[in-house]
């Protein structure tokens, strides 16, 4: 859930720089081909940092998804096959007592 709700908070931070960045001129207060005025120029700035940090925010997450999954399927495959040593791994961890 919390994962659900944090790329939820990037992707409307990531819409919301887009919009920053095309704002002066689908509102129209940046007149085509006129010098760029100080409110475009900090919407631009603005935007396009906002943009790109949640951009590579969101990267950042799938990147770590995508290792979490590949260590999973690891596991999975390990515990398949019957563990490194070809003994099968209790899922409590291994044991408190050695073996003699």
């Amino acid at each position: 859930m919390k994962a659900k709700l944090g790329v939820s908070a990037l992707v409307l931070l990531f819409l919301g720089g887009l919009w920053l960045v095309a704002a002066p001129f689908a509102v129209g207060y940046q007149a085509r081909g006129a010098t760029y005025v100080d409110a475009t120029v900090n919407d631009l700035w603005l935007g396009g940092s906002i943009a790109a940090i949640s951009f590579l925010s969101l990267v950042i997450y799938a990147a770590d998804a995508l290792r979490e999954l590949a260590r999973r399927d690891g596991l999975t495959a390990e515990l398949r096959s019957g563990g490194r040593d070809g003994r099968p791994r209790s899922a409590a961890g291994p044991s408190r007592h050695s073996e003699n």
